[in-house]
């Protein structure tokens, strides 16, 4: 036997063996001499046959028992044309093109550009691809397994047979690649991976496009058909800065937002969704819906916050592309989109991520980096460059195929420290002994850079719990070059400042104030999220004090506080319901409630609060800069009032926000104003159809030649209990 024949053998028992990295070397149309030898590995085959596109048919013989066939063709050269006509026992017979007769889908700078990390459309490479090759119509598969000692894609095409469709690796990259002739759009399939210790691991597509509806969970080709009609949207939005405009956002899980009670009380679609949440948004004057994770997650109840699905929307609510009618039926409605993302952890699951080729591939291999001790989830290795590239991909992804207005990054915080969460002992120190991960640092800020570039005027924020300077500060400022940040902080105060009985109030009144002291520091968005109203926390309206009347009036005091502080908005859907019990992502919003006056009035102060803010540059021209805020009256705790002008670009807008934060009625309240001439009351949130008193101040307020509050000219008004009253000039 010659050296040559030896290899082959060998070679070919290492592919039986489902251990070969190249089957193409063996498979597929091979010179020999004068003509060419067509190998195939069709397990169980009773006979195989080469049909070449012109020529007679040739049967091939069997060269293994495990099924590979081989057979001359003579005076023939390569490439030529031919498929498979395969035999199986009970007289079927299947005609295929063969899968090793094409070449390599990704090209040279592809996978130097996924081996350096910089491949910022990695996602146009990897995962599964509907593509027409030599006028042959297929999917290419690529994946990401480098420490893998084969990859087979399977599949519903194949049986889910590892043996029929073994993949070939390219180069140094740890990229494998094969094109399969005859999969199209809709087809489910995994990878099963052959690990170094020979062990089998059956893999979801960290690149997928689609997955199958949990608790499903194969990855499923999918070929885009969706057509655009945003075209107007995105000019606008890469022409204008959205900081520099009102953001009033609502915050939404689409499972449980609205549900049909008709048909077994199931959730709407993204096709349903799109009108009825779009409408629903504009009418109460939102600027932006904010969406709970959409990527694709096994686990209802995490939420989406444990993503198993990176580049696949939730299939549990339609298709990708119907997904993408509903971004685009927002952009519609005026609407921006903004999605909650998730780069800071990854779950367990044996289908997904998790030392995806029996290696610690995305992850860190040592737990005190690897594991977040809450949530029993991994850590992504920020400082390995496919990793990053991976998720900087996916960000890039999001924006540009999905159309995106933005994307609030989750847990920054978590990805910032070391030891976070942990105790000492359970974490490791940088390379200059502290507790930055700066690996994280740099992936930010990298972040950061690329989609301001990539994608300019787009939104950026990031949830950071902490005092980390300059997380909305350019990066060459030396920040983290988010655009927003929230203010966790002012959220915390002021839900607990909300919390007390007015009668303790004057002890925590600095808990209102104390946030302006930082209110500049940053670019800060005021969140009433998800968070405040889960895990026994109750319902915002139960975080109130007192009794129901009361609570509601707290309430809308909080609401009007909010919207006129410095700052961009966020509210979670059903505050503007004034909901009575927890958020639970079982079950509907209380969309009852609005049948009783006072939840009514609520959601139409929500409303009018957005109209105003939007109508206002006071309220947002000068948010970020402290010479848009002023103290009137900062200190009078022993009344709970409080009162504070914005400041718009122009000399002529002003608002000013004069709360009362005890039960009991100011008849006579003067306070100052910054300009003379008449002030008119534009919301007092004690409004009769808010569900208040009634007592309001109607008519012209004029301003007197009387200084007060440090100002000038004052006025002088009534002030109903629990209420915040806004006034700008006549």
């Amino acid at each position: 036997m010659t050296p040559a024949r030896r290899a082959l053998d060998g070679d070919i028992e290492r592919l039986v063996a489902r251990d070969h990295p190249q089957p193409h070397d063996v498979l597929g149309a091979h010179p020999a001499g004068a003509g060419v030898i067509v190998r195939a590995y069709r397990p169980d085959a009773t006979a195989v046959r080469v049909v070449p596109a012109r020529g007679n048919v040739v049967e091939l013989k069997r060269r293994h028992d495990a099924g590979v066939f081989e057979g001359r063709l003579p005076r023939r050269t390569l490439p030529f044309r031919y498929r498979l006509e395969v035999d199986y026992a009970g007289g079927s017979t299947v005609t295929l093109d063969d899968p090793y007769a094409f070449l390599p889908t990704l090209g040279e700078l592809d996978l130097y550009l996924a081996g350096e990390g910089r491949h910022e459309e990695l996602y146009a490479r990897l995962g599964a691809h509907v593509r027409e090759i030599d006028e042959i119509g297929g999917t290419a598969f690529s994946v990401w397994a480098p420490s893998a000692r084969s990859v087979s894609v399977v599949g519903d095409f194949n049986g889910w047979d590892g043996r029929l469709n073994p993949m070939r690796t390219l180069g140094s990259t740890g990229i494998w690649e094969l094109f399969v002739p005859g999969v199209g759009d809709g087809s489910r399939y995994k990878y099963e991976i052959r690990t170094r210790d020979g062990s089998l691991l059956l893999k979801a597509d960290p690149v997928a496009f689609a997955a199958e509806v949990p608790p499903a969970t194969a990855s499923v080709v999918h070929q885009s058909r969706h057509v655009w009609q945003d075209d107007a949207w995105l000019e606008r939005r890469h022409a204008e800065s959205q900081l520099d405009r009102p953001i009033s956002i609502y915050e939404v899980h689409l499972g449980s937002w609205r549900r049909n009670s008709l048909e077994g009380n199931r959730s709407l679609t993204y096709l349903e969704l799109a009108d009825e949440l779009g409408a629903y948004a504009v009418e109460l004057g939102f600027t932006h819906v904010e969406l709970m994770p959409v990527m694709e997650h096994p686990f209802a109840g995490s939420w989406g916050y444990q993503v198993t699905g990176f580049y696949a929307p939730n299939s549990r609510f339609g298709s990708p592309d119907d997904f993408r009618s509903f971004v685009d039926r927002l952009h519609g409605f005026g609407l921006g989109v903004i999605l909650d993302w998730v780069p800071a952890h990854f779950p367990k699951d044996a289908f997904a991520l998790a030392r995806f080729d029996g290696s610690a591939l995305y992850e860190h291999a040592d737990p005190r980096r690897g594991e977040h001790p809450d949530w029993g989830t991994l850590v992504f290795n920020y400082g390995r460059r496919e990793v990053r590239n991976f998720l900087l991909a996916n960000a890039l992804f999001w924006l540009r195929e999905f159309h995106a207005d933005g994307l609030r990054v989750d847990a920054v915080a978590s990805m910032l420290y070391l030891d976070y969460s942990r105790k000492p002992g359970q974490w490791v120190p940088n390379a200059q002994g502290g507790n930055e991960d700066l690996d994280a640092v740099a992936f930010v800020r990298e972040l950061s850079e690329v989609v301001h570039r990539d994608q300019p005027g787009t939104l950026l924020a990031a949830e950071e719990s902490t005092a980390w300077p300059g997380v909305s500060r350019p990066t060459y400022e030396g920040g983290l070059g988010f655009g927003l940040k929230w203010n966790m902080g002012w959220m915390h105060d002021t839900i607990d400042y909300f919390h007390h009985d007015p009668v303790h109030r004057s002890y925590h009144h600095n808990q209102l104030t104390f946030g302006l002291m930082y209110a500049f520091s940053e670019n800060f968005v005021l969140a009433l999220s998800h968070d405040e109203v889960v895990h026994g926390k109750g319902s915002l309206l139960r975080k109130m004090a007192g009794d129901r009347w009361q609570q509601l009036a707290n309430l809308r005091a909080l609401y009007g506080h909010m919207w006129a502080h410095p700052g961009k908005k966020l509210l979670f859907m059903g505050g503007e319901l004034a909901q009575d019990t927890e958020w639970s992502h079982d079950r509907s919003l209380d969309w009852h409630l609005l049948d009783q006056p006072e939840h009514a009035g609520m959601q139409r102060l929500v409303r009018d609060l957005n109209l105003i803010y939007r109508d206002e540059p006071a309220l947002w021209e000068r948010d970020f800069d402290a010479s848009g805020f002023a103290w009137i009256e900062a200190n009078d705790a022993v009344s709970n009032t409080l009162a504070f002008a914005r400041f718009g670009c122009s000399a002529d807008r002003a608002l000013v926000c004069v709360e009362n934060l005890s039960p009991v009625p100011r008849p006579g309240y003067r306070v100052g104003v910054p300009r003379a001439g008449n002030w008119r009351e534009v919301l007092n949130t004690d409004a009769s159809i808010y569900g208040g008193s009634g007592l309001v101040n109607s008519g012209p307020l004029v301003a007197e030649k009387r200084e007060w509050h440090g100002q000038p000219q004052s006025v002088e008004l009534t002030l109903p209990p629990l209420a915040v009253v806004w006034l700008t000039p006549a």
